[in-house]
Order: structure tokens, then C-alpha cells, then sequence
């Protein structure tokens, strides 16, 4: 028996490091799995390679429309939703905020903020109908403190936090829990990689040494406590945040010279 068996659960960006990570997960755990995303060739990959139980949905989240059809593919698929993960984000190229390109903010916003905000509204019409369920922002840990040259990126995470704690507030006598993950420096494309319009990515000027946990994070450390918190082991949890940074907004991990 797995923690999910018959719940649907819908991922978006669930084919990027840690979405496909999230994916598989609960997928093992039972669930039916909509892999949510705009790279067909990739989200059909992976639905391929789950088989049963898994399926690839075109969601552009910026889209009120596609958000409508994406759900009604899924309850037609699956039955309503019990579980929906808000991960798709993406990150702009660095830059000090006087040199920083409107068109860039609007972007990066559109997609981790409003994306976000557009998952909560068309998705609890089927959580209702499930009887309940369980929404969770993959936000950041930009989102709790600054990061210099990143402003739009900041910005948006800043601003998933209230609009969790404001979901949970509305939607808690509906027996829908809301909750927000701010992972660090997680190993994916999203820090490997440049962000488009940049030739360095984040993993150039980060190091993980002076920290308390030194080591990057991996996709499997995010996805366990995505778990925990869309399971019934986390009931009474609700518009909280859920710091998984291996100590970075701790600070230095200082070393004790006797």
C-alpha cells in the first residue's frame, strides 16, 4: 500500500530536475500522476517510462484557459484532484535591478507568481469535489531572505509566501491544506545551467562549503518533504513553510579553533 493510492496528484513543471523527481515519487507511493508542463517530448518520456497511472498534460501556466483544460483532462482521466504541486518556475539571468529589463520581471513573475495563483484558482473547484486535498508551493529560499542581481526571481518567491498563507486561510474549512517548500541550492538544471539570456549559471559563484549541511542539495531531499507535507501524516499542517537548505540561511557554519 502505497501513502497515495487512488489520489491524483498534478506537478507542474514535472519534467524539469526536481518536477520529474517529485513525479516519480508519487507515483511509486500510488498515485495517478499528471505530469503538467509545455516540453511534450520530455513529459511523454516520462509518463512512458511510469506507464500505468501516469500522464503528460500541455499546461501553460500563465494560461487561466490552459489551467481550465488541463483539470478537466485530468478529472477525466483520473477522477477530481487530491493533490496539486506548483513547481514550475524558472529563474532570470543576473542583473543589478537599474539594468534589469521590464519584459524580464514580467516574465519571471508571470510564471512563478502568477502560475502559481492560477493553480490554487482553477484547482480547488476538484479539490472540492474530492472532499478536500492538499496544495503546495515550491517556493524559495529567495523568498525568505535577498539575493543580490536576482530581483524578479526574489520578488515573486517573496510573494508566493502570502498568497499561501492567504489559500490556507480560505480554504482550510474546505478540508484543503496550503504550504510552501523553500528549497536552497538544489543540484538541477535550474542551478547548473544559465537562466536564458545569461552565460553563467548559479553554480559558478555558489559554494556550499561554508554552510552547516556542506553540499548541494539533490531533487530527493526536496521530494521526501513534499511527501511528508501532501500526506495525511502532515493533517494539521496548514500555511506553513518549510525551510530545506542544508543550513544556508543559517549563515557560516563557523569553525571552533581551540
Amino acid at each position: 500500500m502505497g501513502r497515495f493510492d487512488h489520489r491524483t496528484v498534478l506537478v507542474t513543471g514535472g519534467t524539469g530536475g526536481q518536477g520529474a523527481s517529485h513525479v516519480r515519487a508519487f507515483h511509486a507511493e500510488g498515485a495517478n500522476v499528471v505530469i503538467a508542463g509545455i516540453s511534450a517530448e520530455r513529459g511523454r518520456a516520462l509518463a512512458s517510462e511510469l506507464g500505468d497511472r501516469a500522464r503528460y498534460i500541455r499546461l501553460d501556466v500563465t494560461d487561466e484557459t490552459s489551467w481550465e483544460a488541463a483539470i478537466a483532462a485530468t478529472e477525466d482521466d483520473f477522477g477530481p484532484l487530491a493533490v496539486v504541486v506548483n513547481n514550475a518556475g524558472v529563474q532570470n539571468p543576473a542583473a543589478p535591478i537599474e539594468s534589469t529589463d521590464q519584459r524580464v520581471w514580467d516574465r519571471i513573475l508571470d510564471i512563478n507568481l502568477t502560475g502559481t495563483f492560477l493553480g490554487i484558482k482553477a484547482a480547488v473547484p476538484s479539490l472540492r469535489r474530492n472532499g478536500g486535498g492538499v496544495i503546495v508551493n515550491i517556493a524559495s529560499t529567495s523568498g525568505v531572505g535577498g539575493t543580490a542581481f536576482y530581483a524578479p526571481y526574489v520578488a515573486g518567491k517573496w510573494a508566493v509566501r502570502g498568497l499561501t498563507k492567504t489559500a490556507a486561510l480560505e480554504l482550510g474549512r474546505d478540508n484543503i491544506r496550503v504550504n510552501a517548500i523553500h528549497p536552497g541550492v538544489v543540484s538541477t538544471p535550474f542551478i547548473t545551467e544559465p537562466a536564458a539570456g545569461s552565460d553563467v549559471p548559479i553554480s559558478d559563484f555558489y559554494s556550499p562549503e561554508p554552510y552547516a549541511v556542506p553540499r548541494l542539495g539533490e531533487p530527493a531531499d526536496i521530494t521526501r518533504a513534499l511527501l511528508f507535507l501532501s500526506s495525511d501524516d502532515a493533517a494539521f499542517a496548514t500555511g506553513a513553510e518549510f525551510v530545506i537548505d542544508g543550513g544556508l540561511l543559517l549563515g557560516p557554519a563557523l569553525k571552533y579553533a581551540a
